[in-house]
């Protein structure tokens, strides 16, 4: 069981926190503070990363943000020669085009500007411009450097940390993707102040299921501070997220390839991954379908004995507490069952699904019946 102590008050952060991902020999390194972004190009410089840099990113994260990435990413810590300004690749907003075309926009992009293999993507946006960036850095040229700069809560503590990259298929949640780590993280706060409430939330999601897999503390602190971390108070939201890059870090070095510890981190994602592919990936933010998944996960959990109720109420509460989920009662429990039959979690014919067994741990199964998954989206609201 992964045990974390709370993380420190703001009050003593002067510098960026640093957190590193280690991986054989590689180490990724995190950063994380208030004003990180605005040192992108001094922090890549220390990292060797190649002076052409081309960031991908969307027109909306560009329009609220791109001027002051641009002004970060231009300026050297050591001296050089100068770089070559090239425009930023755009590609459409949303989940739906997180697909092989939009990667392949990415790569004429590249092609057409010359771009060779010291070259380096920068992926500025939430967690589709980071998986599908990542997926094009990690097969460009056979690999290209890779940095995130995450602009959503959702991308600051989990899918900018960890080297999952990939696209969706219309037949299922992330199915092609690879494992590709980047050369550096940064996290950087300030940047979620213009993140919509409806988003923000959804960031908020994912922070829960790192207190359910991991940290007691972690999940106590988002219910009893729902107010200040929405109200983005620094004293508050900068511990959670250092706290869930930790958690995660800590994963990711145990178990880059997801053969065992990292399943953890798939914590309400069957059922939540399957939500979204069965509405086409236009009704949810990634994070609430997560959360109905999680309550999924919890109820199954029940169901066994393996979690006690309270601890699925608790669950329960602090989600209704976060805000309102989309509906789910006009899917029917087939073309959910159906996505989930294909999901990439199903190993030698045998679905692995991670449960609660109490709120800070969990446990992976390998026997979970179809009859028990219908009683469960039953319950959950969808209709037979």
């Amino acid at each position: 069981m992964l045990s974390y102590q709370p993380a420190l008050s703001v009050a003593v952060l002067k510098e960026p926190v640093r957190i590193d991902v280690k991986v054989g020999s590689r180490v990724s390194p995190i950063w994380i503070g208030d004003g990180v972004s605005e040192r992108a190009g001094a922090l890549l410089d220390a990292q060797r990363v190649g002076r052409r840099r081309f960031v991908v990113s969307n027109p909306v994260i560009w329009r609220f943000h791109g001027e002051a990435i641009a002004r970060a990413l231009g300026e050297a810590a050591t001296p050089g020669p100068a770089r070559r300004r090239t425009d930023p690749i755009l590609i459409p907003d949303g989940e739906r085009y997180k697909t092989l075309l939009s990667v392949s926009r990415i790569y004429e992009a590249l092609i057409r500007v010359g771009a060779d293999r010291g070259s380096a993507i920068v992926a500025v946006g939430g967690g589709v411009i980071g998986d599908t960036a990542g997926f094009a850095a990690a097969t460009f040229l056979r690999g290209i450097a890779l940095a995130h700069i995450p602009t959503t809560l959702l991308a600051q503590v989990d899918s900018a940390i960890g080297g999952k990259v990939g696209v969706n298929h219309p037949l299922g949640k992330n199915l092609i993707g690879a494992f590709y780590q980047p050369v550096a993280v940064l996290i950087d706060p300030i940047l979620l102040r213009t993140l919509p409430r409806r988003e923000f939330r959804s960031g908020l999601y994912e922070m829960v299921k790192y207190g359910m897999i991991a940290s007691r503390d972690l999940f106590d602190r988002v219910a009893r501070d729902t107010k200040a971390i929405f109200d983005r108070d620094p004293a508050v939201l900068l511990p959670a997220i250092i706290e869930s890059c930790r958690i995660k870090a800590d994963v990711v070095s145990a178990d880059e390839r997801e053969s065992g510890l990292r399943r953890i981190l798939n914590f309400g994602h069957t059922v939540g991954h399957a939500l979204e592919a069965a509405t086409k990936y236009r009704r949810f933010r990634h994070g609430e379908a997560i959360a109905y998944g999680m309550l999924a996960a919890a109820d199954l959990a029940v169901a066994r004995g393996a979690l006690a109720d309270r601890e699925r109420q608790a669950l329960a509460r602090l989600i209704t507490q976060l805000g309102p989920l989309p509906p789910v009662v006009d899917l029917t429990i087939g073309e959910v069952l159906e996505v989930i039959r294909r999901d990439k979690k199903v190993i030698d014919g045998k679905l692995h699904f991670v449960i609660a067994i109490q709120i800070g741990a969990t446990m992976t199964i390998d026997d979970v019946t179809e009859e028990e998954l219908t009683a469960v989206l039953e319950r959950l609201g969808l209709k037979r």
